[in-house]
């Protein structure tokens, strides 16, 4: 399935998404691991997570082409576990309750909001206890002096904040 043109997403380079599984093939059960795909976009890392047999996947975005792409592309491959959620971030954060061990967030490299990602996450009761948030984001933004942050990848221009 092919996104349609005209999308707002900046898509993960599939050199950094292949990287990113293989970090997370040796760090976590994906046939134990509940999703949270943030700012999914065309929700392509959903669509690995799900490839790989996690049980429950929620992705949310709040443009609705991406929305609607997702959605059909759940549809059309018969895909039992995963939803698209048409939702502010932020407010998502705020209202939705937890039970995730795996949250991933892609916001736009420019938003303003970008570093108070971690701290939105760990306030709220999305993450279970002994979960991983991953952040992506641009060599400008720097979380490695949050109190749960644990490392940084870089691939290129992009890079994986991993917090526990």
């Amino acid at each position: 399935m092919h996104p349609p043109k005209g999308l707002p997403v900046r898509p993960t380079t599939d050199f950094a998404k292949t990287a990113l599984f293989n970090i997370l093939n040796n760090r976590i059960d994906f046939e134990e691991t509940r999703v949270l795909d943030l700012f999914a976009g065309t929700g392509s890392i959903s669509l690995e997570f799900m490839s790989r047999g996690c049980p429950k996947i929620v992705a949310v975005d709040k443009d609705f082409g991406c929305i609607r792409f997702i959605k059909d592309t759940i549809e059309k491959l018969n895909i039992t576990g995963m939803q698209a959620v048409k939702a502010d971030v932020f407010g998502f954060i705020k209202t939705s309750n937890g039970g995730f061990n795996l949250i991933f967030c892609d916001p736009p490299y420019d938003l303003d909001k970008l570093p108070s990602i971690p701290d939105a996450i760990f306030s709220s009761h999305l993450l279970e206890k002994d979960g991983l948030l991953i952040v992506e984001h641009s060599a400008r933004v720097d979380f490695s002096q949050h109190p749960h942050f644990k490392e940084c990848r870089n691939y290129g221009k992009v890079n994986f904040s991993f917090f526990a």
